[in-house]
Formats: C-alpha cells, sequence, structure tokens
C-alpha cells in the first residue's frame, strides 16, 4: 500500500478532482507513464501548469484508469486559467502527442480531455 505526502500551502485551498481513460493497451500504458515521469516529462508543461497558478497536480493510475487532483488557491478560476494554459509554450504540442494514449478525440485541449467529478462523500463533521 502506497502514501502519498500532502504539500501544505499556508493558506486555504480548493482541490478538484478528475478522471481520464486510457487506450487499453499495456505497452502505450507504460509509454504515458515514462512521458510523466522525472527523466521524461516535458519542463514547459510544468511550467505552464505553475504559471497558470495551479499548487499542485497528482496523477494516479489503475489499470487504464487516470485520477488527477489539482490543488489551487481559493480565488483560482479554473475556466480562465485553463484557457492560459491552452496557450502555453508547447502545450497543444503536449496535448497532441498525449492524446495518442488517451481515449479523446484528436485535437482535444486537456480541459476538454479530462473530465471533472463530482464528491459524493466526505468524513461529514
Amino acid at each position: 500500500m502506497f502514501c502519498y505526502p500532502r504539500k501544505e500551502y499556508g493558506q486555504p485551498v480548493k482541490r478538484y478532482c478528475q478522471t481520464l481513460e486510457l487506450k487499453n493497451d499495456k505497452a502505450l500504458i507504460e509509454k504515458y507513464i515514462k512521458a510523466h515521469d522525472r527523466y521524461h516529462h516535458w519542463p514547459e508543461i510544468s511550467e505552464g501548469i505553475k504559471a497558470v497558478g495551479i499548487l499542485e497536480m497528482e496523477i494516479y493510475i489503475y489499470e487504464n484508469k487516470l485520477f488527477m487532483i489539482v490543488e489551487t488557491p481559493e480565488d483560482f478560476e479554473w475556466d480562465k486559467a485553463f484557457a492560459q494554459l491552452a496557450t502555453m509554450p508547447r502545450q497543444a504540442e503536449w496535448e497532441d502527442y498525449v492524446s495518442m494514449f488517451q481515449q479523446c478525440e484528436e485535437g482535444s485541449t486537456s480541459n476538454e480531455k479530462w473530465h471533472l467529478m463530482d464528491r459524493i462523500f466526505h468524513l461529514y463533521e
């Protein structure tokens, strides 16, 4: 069982959760994972993510299903930020590249591929 530390930001944050499915092909999934590792990710993509105000972005995988957690400041405007992200250096190229692994339409932006999820449970106070 894996456990991952959570960052502290010294400010209140919002959390967004998203999902996306990869093509169910083991070789493609391995390439997708490799494209996101410390040694193969595109630094311009991480820089763009930070530049639009995202504090943390994590992607988890189970079989061909992805789950993303995005943490932002409370005043973060999702639509505005992702419209800006789509114009950042190499972002369109990245989206075109990773789309070969993803179950999505060709030419889709990140915001069109990933689906925001609704929280249905938490530990109620």
